[in-house]
């Protein structure tokens, strides 16, 4: 392994961006990195507010079809941006922050390799078994088939939705925030439009109806794609693509961050299709509506915190790279500090004003009642969902991702198993919902614990 070489001889050499992660006030830094992702990422979710809401026009069956498949896209969105994307900036970040640009290199040409691998394998498997899973978490009937309308348009194309966010992460490696910002800000500003104009036509553009959303949400991939290889194939970020012959040592620095990081993925999204189940066998179809819109709010949370994430991801790597360890843990908690403000004032706002966000969506009392229940007593706790996810992004940047992981399935318990005694004992969808609120307590409190105790660094050589 080549030793980290020490900041005070590395800082006059090594790329300006990389010295100012290394040696610039913690806060001051993070927020200047963080903000521009922040403002897009909420921007990119807020589209996908925009198509659930001209969804809806189409009626309850396709609102909770796709409420079927959200977790899905959802769960290819952060494994390719959250935990593949994390390891690769993680791997290129270290590698930076060790002064090995030419394995930075190398590991850009890997990461898209490997992507490509992975959307070809979603996309099959989800064209091949999308009907089963979907029925599994309760759909049947028209909101069945809506499901599988929207869910194979949009996994017939996963290749391009891991590709952009590979890239992306490739870029956010280098500690440069701004630039997959900005693609994502314009792809998303153009999908407002075009959403509508697909599910409902216009002109010679045929109405597609719910396969006219995923076809524009295949589209915004598309073109970010083209846009991110231009931009590193064109000599303007840190990291290029290598040359060098392919080794198993590239793949793996990524695969096995990023395979750990998946699983936290996957948790977070059999928590949510679990309790959707639960929610199913409890309630009708218009129970399964509401309890899926008003959870895309905890959805929305993760593209907010993903803002903050992200360069927590390149600063935690770099700094560990540098040997700088003591740096790497005030990052790790001053992002999570900042996650847990933004967060908990918009789950206090949701559960202020639950009727309001709802009937943005629906104007069906059962689906109201189920989602204005879940906002009130869900919301008041969300900060506590920024404060774990935020430290999972630091983790990752360490490379250590044993306690984040054994705190979402802890997490995972006590939602699933609590929930359902609860909803068992109580009878009503109010018991499963304050099990959900106890387990994000319970996640983030144990992680921050482990992390303030050192785990990160035990059995290592001093």
């Amino acid at each position: 392994m080549t030793p980290a070489i020490p900041v005070d001889t590395a800082v006059p050499f090594v790329n300006p961006r990389i010295r100012r992660m290394l040696t610039d006030p913690i806060l001051p830094m993070l927020v200047r990195l963080a903000w521009p992702n922040v403002l897009i990422m909420l921007a990119q979710a807020s589209t996908g507010l925009i198509e659930t809401w001209w969804v809806a026009h189409l009626g309850t069956d396709a609102l909770a079809g796709m409420a079927l498949v959200f977790p899905a896209v959802m769960l290819m969105q952060m494994m390719a941006g959250g935990a593949f994307g994390g390891g690769i900036s993680s791997a290129i970040s270290r590698a930076l922050g060790g002064g090995r640009n030419a394995d930075a290199d190398q590991l850009a040409t890997h990461a898209v390799i490997l992507n490509v691998v992975l959307g070809l394998f979603f996309t099959a498997v989800m064209l091949l078994f999308g009907r089963p899973i979907y029925q599994a978490l309760g759909g049947e009937g028209a909101e069945l088939e809506a499901a599988l309308v929207y869910s194979n348009v949009v996994f017939s194309g996963m290749i391009f939705v891991w590709l952009m966010n590979g890239l992306a992460s490739i870029v956010r490696g280098t500690g440069n925030m701004l630039f997959p910002a900005v693609v994502t800000c314009l792809g998303a500003v153009l999908l407002v439009p075009v959403s509508p104009l697909l599910i409902f036509g216009f002109g010679p553009i045929p109405a597609m109806g719910i396969a006219g959303g995923g076809l524009a949400l295949l589209l915004y991939s598309l073109g970010g794609t083209v846009v991110l290889g231009w931009y590193i194939l064109s000599g303007r970020n840190a990291v290029r693509f290598g040359r060098g012959p392919l080794r198993w040592l590239g793949f793996r620095d990524i695969a096995k961050l990023g395979a750990i990081s998946s699983i936290n993925s996957i948790l977070t999204n059999v928590t949510i299709g679990i309790a959707t189940a639960l929610v199913a066998a409890k309630s009708g179809v218009g129970a399964v509506a509401g309890f899926g819109t008003a959870a895309r709010l905890e959805y929305l949370l993760i593209p907010v915190i993903f803002g903050i994430g992200a360069p927590m991801v390149a600063l935690v790597g770099t700094n560990i790279g540098a040997g700088q360890k003591d740096r790497a843990i005030r990052i790790a908690f001053t992002g999570a500090a900042l996650s847990f403000v933004i967060t908990e004032i918009i789950g206090i706002t949701a559960a202020v004003f639950p009727v309001e966000w709802m009937s943005l969506f629906s104007e069906e009392h059962g689906a109201i009642d189920a989602g204005v229940a879940y906002l009130r007593i869900v919301g008041p706790v969300y900060g506590f969902f920024g404060l774990g996810l935020s430290l999972y992004f630091a983790s990752q940047g360490a490379g250590k991702l044993l306690w984040p992981l054994a705190c979402g399935f802890l997490r995972l318990a006590i939602a699933a198993l609590g929930g359902w005694l609860a909803l068992t004992i109580s009878g009503t969808l109010h018991g499963l919902y304050f099990a959900m609120a106890a387990a994000l307590v319970v996640y983030s409190t144990v992680l921050a614990l482990a992390i303030r105790s050192g785990v990160w660094f035990r059995n290592e050589p001093q």
